[in-house]
């Protein structure tokens, strides 16, 4: 049985460069119908240049939104972003520098505030990982920068922009299938994912009485740049194959959850978590 789903291919630097890998992917879906469910919306998006956060962000500034767009340094990529957005009429603020920075949160919450006067969504997407076989293989830097990028940006950047939120703002975090099952080469990179199931959890019950949902989405294998610059050839080439539907995911195929999450469709949830995942049952 062929298990393969994608060429092999690996990138040597971390993050990825999307414009490197092949085939690129799909950030966007030609049937899906916007209907301006997020006019008027300002919308933070971390991660914002590639793979889930360029589809969030063009699904979002496809339904209305004005976006600001925050990345590491992959300003090729982002570029490609900014003229999607503005493609689709609205406006957009780029960021680049690291997330998990206190000064650098403040002065985009600033920036924002001073273009748009309000902020009424935020993404919390960014992340990393480093596969290791063993736990003894993980080293403390490793294992500080893991958790720094992938759980603490999240409680720095949402403390940054709390302030600025009203009544029925949307907070979306983006978790994992990995926080659910686990994963055997990514002990580190699961437990921040666990994390952050837990901080949707309780942020959402802290943030009820003033009317601000928080929400999640864990993606199961999802065909984005952390995937080549992070495995082996071999590994990418099965990559997606062991899930029921036998392939991994597009990001385009996560923008509309993320629509639903953000907008008054979804009025009713909070301290849950979406599963896109190619059919993984997930309990818990």
């Amino acid at each position: 049985m062929d298990e393969r789903t994608l060429p092999p291919q690996h990138q040597d630097q971390r993050p990825g460069r999307e414009d490197e890998m092949h085939p690129r992917p799909e950030y966007y879906s030609d049937t899906y119908k916007a209907a301006g469910k997020l006019a008027g919306k300002v919308a933070i998006i971390t991660g914002a240049d590639s793979g889930i956060g360029r589809a969030v962000a063009v699904y979002y500034a496809r339904e209305g939104a004005d976006i600001v767009a925050l990345y590491l340094e992959e300003h090729d990529d982002a570029e490609l972003t900014r003229r999607e957005v503005e493609s689709a009429g609205r406006e957009v603020l780029m960021f680049a520098g690291d997330v998990a920075d206190v000064q650098h949160c403040q002065e985009v919450v600033q920036k924002t505030m001073d273009r748009f006067g309000r902020i009424d969504i935020l993404v919390n997407n960014a992340g990393e990982q480093h596969p290791q076989k063993n736990l003894e293989d993980i080293s403390d830097e490793q294992l500080e920068r893991t958790f720094r990028s992938n759980i603490f940006a999240m409680f720095r950047l949402t403390k940054a922009v709390l302030p600025h939120l009203e009544a029925g703002a949307a907070i979306i975090n983006t978790t994992s299938v990995t926080a659910y099952k686990g994963n055997p080469v990514l002990i580190d990179y699961s437990s921040t994912k666990g994390a952050i199931t837990s901080f949707t959890r309780s942020l959402s019950i802290n943030l009820a009485p003033r009317g601000i949902r928080v929400n999640g989405v864990a993606p199961g294998p999802i065909w984005t740049p952390l995937i080549p610059s992070t495995f082996p050839e071999d590994s990418v080439e099965k990559f997606g194959a062991s899930t029921p539907l036998g392939r991994p995911g597009q990001p385009a195929e996560l923008g509309a959850a993320y629509v639903y999450l953000a907008c008054g469709d979804s009025s009713y949830m909070t301290g849950q978590v979406l599963h896109l995942n190619g059919g993984s049952v997930i309990n818990g």
